[in-house]
């Protein structure tokens, strides 16, 4: 412990002027990860959880992030919900907390930054374990979308809607992937092959079982929409993969926003889904008292602004921004990349402009094959990356998200699993 304190000071004192070097250097008051679980992502409205309400949700992996964990409720000084569309987010995260085992003395909140909320939960907590407020914090990321949306329900007052740039903030999510498609000459044919490969990414990852440590059996009652009979089963498995999916397929569908453009369908857009991700962080200190496995550490976080109306592009900028506080290059030293393929268009732009290896991007498929979960995908990119990065013997991995309204989001880890 000493020793890991002194090369904390020293690592201070005299910087790596390697980047790689530097963010792998292991010292006492890291924020880590210690456990990384999810559950099943199901179809909206129509899944296995389409009739459990998201305090549930909360409440049951929170549950299971004591049962996994092993750890003293008692230690856990706050519990960070990352949620879209539930305007009682903040309610939810506190009394499921209290129900699944929790203790009054761990507090409670929730974050919106739409798709990003599960990583800005957990930048919240690791961001609180680093300047010292807290030693120990559970992060979410959840979402019902069977419940409800996230659409505005009337527009902006007049003043803000002088301004083009707030204005185009109420442009539905179809026609900004829409507007990149156009604006950047991504065709509906490149589309439809990335979405095609995400499928069979996924098809082949679930076949072959390498979803399994990521995902928590999830117990729900399901009612029969016609007769109304419940019965209680147990969900292992993603919802969202379509085997058999090939491009030739994908290209019969009919664009889904015909009013914005013709290169966006329900095929190469990501689905409607219902789940929930918890993440687990402590100071690497902390976890070596309480004896928790260390997973990963959380190197960073940071977001990045662009024009509302395309607002898709949003990880080209906040990729970059986070690596350049690392001083990493993409190419050379980032080994897994989860980029969040809220629509083919932007997950084809952002791969062409940064040049990222295909072969590191999403290796599982990404939320065109398994859905996403507005609130959950940001803390569910960090359970499969990490996942991915045990099975190849991976060290690095970075998550990315674009954001509604005009934004993107990017997280940087370390696989200490190696």
């Amino acid at each position: 412990m000493a020793t890991e304190r002194l090369n904390s000071i020293l690592s201070h004192l005299s910087p790596s002027k390697s980047g790689l070097s530097a963010i792998t250097q292991k010292n006492a008051d890291d924020v880590v990860i210690t456990l990384a679980i999810r559950t099943p992502l199901t179809k909206g409205f129509k899944g296995g959880m389409k009739d459990t309400s998201l305090d549930f949700i909360v409440y049951q992996l929170l549950k299971k992030v004591i049962e996994k964990s092993n750890i003293d409720p008692q230690m856990v000084e706050d519990i960070c919900l990352g949620n879209v569309s539930n305007g009682k987010a903040a309610y939810i995260a506190r009394a499921a907390s209290l129900a699944a085992g929790f203790p009054t003395t761990s507090a409670a909140s929730s974050v919106n930054r739409f798709c990003s909320s599960g990583l800005k939960a957990v930048q919240d907590i690791a961001n609180q374990i680093s300047s010292g407020s807290i030693e120990c914090g559970v992060a979410i990321g959840a979402e019902s979308m069977s419940e409800g949306g996230d659409r505005l329900e009337k527009p902006f007052h007049d003043a803000l809607l002088q301004n083009q740039d707030a204005k185009d903030c109420m442009q539905p999510m179809g026609q900004t992937s829409e507007n990149v498609g156009n604006d950047f000459d991504i065709s509906r044919e490149a589309q439809d092959k990335f979405a095609a490969e995400s499928y069979q990414r996924a098809e082949r990852a679930q076949k072959a079982g390498w979803f399994d440590d990521e995902i928590v059996p999830f117990a729900v009652t399901i009612k029969d929409p016609k007769t109304g009979e419940e019965k209680k089963v147990t969900l292992t498995k993603d919802e969202g993969p379509r085997y058999g999916t090939t491009f030739e397929s994908l290209s019969k569908i009919r664009p889904a926003f015909p009013a914005y453009g013709d290169r966006s369908t329900g095929g190469n857009s990501s689905q409607v889904t219902d789940g929930a991700a918890a993440i687990l962080l402590m100071k690497r200190s902390t976890a070596q008292k309480m004896n928790q496995p260390i997973l990963a550490k959380f190197c960073g976080a940071t977001v990045a602004g662009v024009a509302p109306r395309i607002m898709g592009i949003g990880p080209s900028l906040a990729i970059p921004k986070l690596l350049g506080k690392f001083n990493l290059n993409l190419q050379k030293d980032v080994d897994i990349i989860e980029v969040n393929e809220a629509f083919a268009s932007m997950a084809v732009y952002c791969t062409n402009v940064l040049g990222i290896d295909p072969s590191k991007m999403n290796v599982r498929g990404g939320a065109i094959a398994l859905g996403h979960p507005l609130g959950a995908t940001g803390a569910r990119q960090i359970c499969t990356g990490l996942s991915e990065c045990r099975r190849q013997k991976k060290k690095i991995l970075l998550t990315s998200m674009c954001i509604g309204t005009g934004q993107g989001m990017a997280g940087l880890f370390v696989n200490e699993q190696l």
